[in-house]
């Protein structure tokens, strides 16, 4: 073929098909990254990183009525919502909570009394936790 008859756009020793291989291989390059990054990106989706879910049983062996059971996932200071639903934990009784989400390696746990006094305890989030609450329980009451 002489030079004058080779289309314009291909070099010399290239034919159509050198173009056609090219960008074949470039699209073999896409499809292998885009399978690598896929395969690095099932351990995000799969679950791997799901939250724990425990059930935490709270003992009540104080003389006191627990009125109230709040959460406080990961910033201690921020409570979620009453987790009795008007329900109390009388004198020698008790309530599991079951399901409970768990994000890190622990959740606090926050009990109300009748007199408004506080009782705090950490739970693990590896396994299902219990509670007792006694008479000797140090007592946050504001002062």
């Amino acid at each position: 073929m002489s030079a004058a008859m080779r289309p314009a756009l291909l070099g010399k020793g290239e034919n159509v098909n050198t173009g056609y291989l090219e960008y074949k291989r470039g699209a073999i390059r896409l499809l292998m990254i885009m399978v690598v990054a896929g395969i690095c990106a099932v351990p995000l989706l799969s679950g791997t990183y799901a939250q724990a879910t425990i059930n935490i049983s709270i003992i009540n062996n104080s003389q006191k009525e627990i009125r109230h059971v709040y959460f406080a996932p990961g910033d201690p200071n921020n409570w979620g919502p009453d987790q009795l639903n008007g329900s109390v934990i009388p004198p020698g009784g008790s309530f599991t909570l079951s399901g409970v989400s768990c994000e890190g390696s622990s959740i606090r746990v926050i009990a109300e009394d009748q007199n408004g006094c506080f009782f705090y305890h950490s739970a693990s989030c590896g396994d299902n936790a219990n509670w007792t609450i006694t008479n000797d329980a140090t007592a946050d009451c504001g002062g």
